[in-house]
């Protein structure tokens, strides 16, 4: 059996309530999983504090949780880890952020390539809010972007992801950048997509 038919085997098993499947599929899926985690952090500049491994580890406990347990197939597994890694890179700029304002945590570097959290809060957190407005009235150019740009997919694999064709993604794509530029720009309002 293919590892991709493998996943979804699992994940199958999984979704009946075998919470021993996700165990097994963990280390099946972790090398896909760190290559999401280094696609993001390739887009990072140096001054590090967050690694590939604590990232795909915090959004493996995200996964864990039964509310997870919808997967589809490893394409639909793929693209919620995305999501997961996403709220993870989130959360540490939240906290770094916070700490700018007082809250004191200190980064610890965790281990390989990390996101420099320090230099890049405010910035993640802009790109966050304006994911989530673009989520408010264009939910599918939002998962576009997850899978394009958190998960580092390639458009055939985001189309397998979301269940669209690869040209709706290319358009949606093209869409969502185009408008995330002008949103971080401060040209855009909600409904201009």
């Amino acid at each position: 059996m293919s590892a991709s038919g493998e996943v979804t085997r699992l994940l199958q098993a999984y979704r009946e309530g075998d919470r021993e499947a996700y165990d097994r599929l963990f280390p099946i899926v972790y090398e896909d999983l760190r290559r999401i985690a280094r696609a993001h952090l390739r887009r990072q500049r140096s001054g590090h504090t967050l690694g590939t491994t604590g990232i795909v580890h915090e959004a493996y406990l995200k996964l864990v949780e039964p509310a997870s347990a919808g997967f589809q197939d490893r394409n639909h597994f793929l693209a919620v880890a995305a999501r997961a890694m996403r709220q993870v890179i989130i959360s540490y700029a939240r906290r770094h952020a916070a700490g700018k304002r007082g809250g004191g945590e200190r980064a610890l570097p965790l281990e390989e390539r990390d996101i420099p959290v320090q230099s890049q809060a405010e910035a993640i957190l802009d790109v966050d809010r304006a994911l989530a407005r673009l989520e408010e009235f264009e939910p599918r150019l939002a998962r576009v972007v997850e899978c394009r740009f958190f998960a580092g997919l390639d458009e055939e694999e985001t189309a397998a992801a979301l269940g669209i064709t690869t040209r709706t993604v290319q358009r949606d794509w093209m869409r969502a950048r185009a408008w995330l530029r002008e949103e971080l720009e401060g040209q855009a309002s909600p409904g201009e997509a």
